[in-house]
C-alpha cells in the first residue's frame, strides 16, 4: 500500500541538526483521522515531551473536521506517541544529559495507519544557518551554469 505524505516540517531542517530519526504511531480520535485525510494539519511548532514514561506530542494543530458533530476533537490537544519503552528511556536520557530536542519531521499514512517521523535534533546557531544558505545558493548557481552549458 505504501506511504502517503500528509505534512512535512521544512522549518526543522533549517533550525536543527537532525542526528537520528524514528518512526512512531499516534493515538488519535476518529475525526482527527478524517481531518488528516483532508490535509488540515500544521506541524511547524510541534515538539515532543516525555512525561511519566509516556511520549507526548504538543502543539500539533489538527483542524476540526468540517462535517463533525459535537464529538469533534480539540485542535491543539496533547497526543500520545506509541514507542517502545527502551526507545522512550533512551530518548529521555539524551534530552536530559546532552541538550537534544525531539521534534516531528513529517506526518504520513503507512498502510492505513498514521505515523509520525520524529528526529533527535540539536539546535543550530545563527552562523550555521548562514553557512547552510550559502551552500544552497552555490549549489543552485552550479546547477544553473551546468544547465546553461548543456543547452548551448
Amino acid at each position: 500500500m505504501g506511504e502517503k505524505l500528509i505534512c512535512n516540517n521544512k522549518k526543522a531542517y533549517h533550525e536543527y541538526f537532525i542526528e537520528e530519526k524514528l518512526e512512531a504511531g499516534m493515538v488519535l480520535q476518529g475525526t482527527e483521522v478524517k481531518s488528516l485525510r483532508a490535509g488540515t494539519v500544521n506541524l511547524t511548532d510541534a515538539f515532543m515531551l516525555i512525561r511519566d514514561g509516556e511520549a507526548l506530542l504538543n502543539n500539533l494543530h489538527i483542524a476540526p473536521y468540517d462535517f463533525g458533530n459535537r464529538q469533534n476533537h480539540q485542535p491543539d490537544r496533547q497526543r500520545k506517541l506509541l514507542l517502545h519503552r527502551k526507545e522512550i528511556t533512551r530518548l529521555y536520557g539524551k534530552v536530559r544529559e546532552q541538550g537534544y530536542s525531539i521534534i516531528p519531521l513529517r506526518l504520513y499514512f503507512k498502510d492505513g495507519l498514521v505515523k509520525v517521523e520524529i528526529g533527535l535534533a540539536k539546535g543550530k546557531k545563527l552562523y550555521d544557518k548562514r553557512e547552510d544558505l550559502k551552500k544552497r545558493d552555490t549549489q543552485r548557481e552550479i546547477s544553473q551554469t551546468l544547465k546553461a552549458r548543456n543547452r548551448g
